[in-house]
C-alpha cells in the first residue's frame, strides 16, 4: 500500500541525499557541474537542460522521484532568468505561454501523483525505472525525429523545420482559432488544450517540459525557433512553480540539491540565452537533437541496475559496474561537449561580429552568423 503524504521530507528520504553527498565532495561538485550544463543547454534551447540533469541525478544515486523533485523546483528561477533575458530580444510569446499553462498545469499535477505512487509502492529502484523508461520511450521518438529533420536542412538550408506536423495541423482548425502576434501563428483552442496536458505531464514526470514545447511550437504551430525557446522558458517559470510545490507536498524535494543546481544554473543560462541572438537555427536543432539521443543511451545503459535491484533479472557484479560507468560518460561527457560545442560557437559568432563591426564600421550584428 503506498504511503500517506506527509508534506515534508521522511528520515529515509534525507538519508539518501545525505548519504549521496558523504562519499564524496566531488559529488557537491557535479550537481552544480549539472546545473550550469543545463542552465547553458536552457539558455540556448530551451529546454531547461532537464532532459540532463535529472538522469545526472539518479547517476549520482538519487532516485527518480526525487531528481525530478529537486530538477523542477529549481527550474522556476532558472527559467525565470532565462525567460528575462530572452525577453530583451524579443522572443517570448507570453499570449502563447499563458493559454499553454491552463492544462499543463493539469498535465502537472497528474504526473506528481503517478510519480510518487511508483516510489511508495516500489521503491528507490521502482522509481528511477520508471522516470528512465519514460525517459528513454519519449525523447528516442522526440530526438530521432529532430535529427534526421536537423540532418535533411544541412543537405538543403532553405528547408528549415519540417513542415510535415505544421500542415497536419493547419487542416485541423477547429474554431475557436487563436492569433498570436508576436508569434505570427493562428492555433485551434483545442490543439493548445492537448499540447499544454502533454507539456505538463511530461515536465512532471521527468522534469522536462521543453523537449514537447519547444518541438511542438516549431513543427505543430510554426512558431520560430528563438520564440519558441524564449516562450517555452517563460511557460517553465510557472510550471516549475507548480511541480515544486506538489512534489514538495509529497516530500520529494530536498533543497541542498536545489541549490547545487542554482549555483550551476544561473551562471550557465545567461551563456545560452546569448548563443540563441548569435548560432545558425540549424545548429540549435543538431546539438539539441544529437544530446537527446545520447543521454537515452545513458538512461538505457542504467535500466539493468534497476531492474536487478526489483529482482527481475540476474546481473552480474562485473557487468553492472560497467554499465554503471558508461551511463555516467554517457551523460557527463554529452553534456560537456555539448556546452563545449555552444560555448565555442557562441564566441566564434561573437568575435566574427566583432571584425565585421570593426572593418565597416558598423555596430555588431549579434543574429545568427556562426
Amino acid at each position: 500500500m503506498a504511503a500517506p503524504v506527509t508534506g515534508h521530507i521522511s528520515p529515509e528520504q534525507l538519508s539518501i541525499v545525505t548519504d549521496m553527498l558523504a562519499n564524496g565532495q566531488w559529488k557537491y561538485w557535479g550537481v552544480a557541474l549539472l546545473g550550469f550544463m543545463g542552465g547553458t543547454l536552457s539558455g540556448f534551447i530551451g529546454s531547461g537542460g532537464a532532459f540532463l540533469m535529472t538522469p545526472g541525478m539518479m547517476n549520482l544515486g538519487i532516485p527518480g522521484v526525487m531528481a525530478v523533485g529537486a530538477n523542477i523546483t529549481h527550474k522556476f528561477g532558472k527559467a525565470m532568468m532565462g525567460s528575462r533575458k530572452h525577453g530583451e530580444y524579443g522572443h517570448v510569446d507570453k499570449k502563447l505561454a499563458i493559454y499553454l499553462l491552463i492544462t499543463a498545469l493539469i498535465g502537472i499535477k497528474l504526473a506528481v501523483w503517478v510519480n510518487a505512487y511508483v516510489f511508495h509502492v516500489l521503491g528507490e529502484a521502482g522509481s528511477s525505472l520508471y522516470v528512465s523508461a519514460f525517459f528513454v520511450l519519449t525523447l528516442t521518438l522526440i530526438g530521432g525525429s529532430m535529427l534526421k529533420d536537423a540532418l535533411r536542412s544541412m543537405k538543403d538550408e532553405a528547408s528549415g523545420p519540417s513542415k510535415a506536423l505544421l500542415a497536419l495541423s493547419s487542416r485541423l482548425k477547429f474554431k475557436p482559432m487563436i492569433h498570436f502576434p508576436v508569434s505570427g501563428v493562428d492555433i485551434s483552442v483545442w490543439t493548445l488544450l492537448v499540447v499544454g496536458i502533454a507539456i505538463g505531464f511530461m515536465a512532471g514526470t521527468i522534469g522536462v517540459g521543453g523537449f514537447i514545447g519547444v518541438p511542438a511550437m516549431i513543427y505543430i504551430f510554426g512558431v520560430p525557433t528563438v520564440v519558441a525557446t524564449g516562450s517555452e522558458l517563460f511557460l517553465a517559470m510557472f510550471m516549475g512553480a507548480w511541480g515544486a510545490f506538489n512534489y514538495a507536498l509529497g516530500g520529494f524535494v530536498d533543497l541542498r540539491l536545489t541549490l547545487l543546481l542554482y549555483a550551476g544554473s544561473l551562471v550557465g543560462i545567461y551563456v545560452g540565452a546569448i548563443g540563441t541572438s548569435l548560432v545558425k537555427e540549424l545548429y540549435i536543432r543538431m546539438v539539441t537533437a544529437i544530446l537527446i539521443l545520447l543521454c537515452c543511451i545513458s538512461r538505457v545503459l542504467a535500466v539493468p541496475a534497476y531492474l536487478k535491484s526489483l529482482d527481475l533479472i540476474q546481473l552480474s557484479g562485473p557487468a553492472g559496474h560497467w554499465l554503471e560507468i558508461g551511463s555516467k560518460v554517457f551523460l557527463f561527457g554529452s553534456g560537456i561537449v555539448a556546452t563545449f560545442l555552444i560555448i565555442f560557437f557562441t564566441f566564434r559568432a561573437h568575435f566574427q561580429n566583432r571584425k565585421l563591426a570593426h572593418r565597416y564600421h558598423m555596430p555588431d550584428i549579434g543574429v545568427e552568423s556562426a
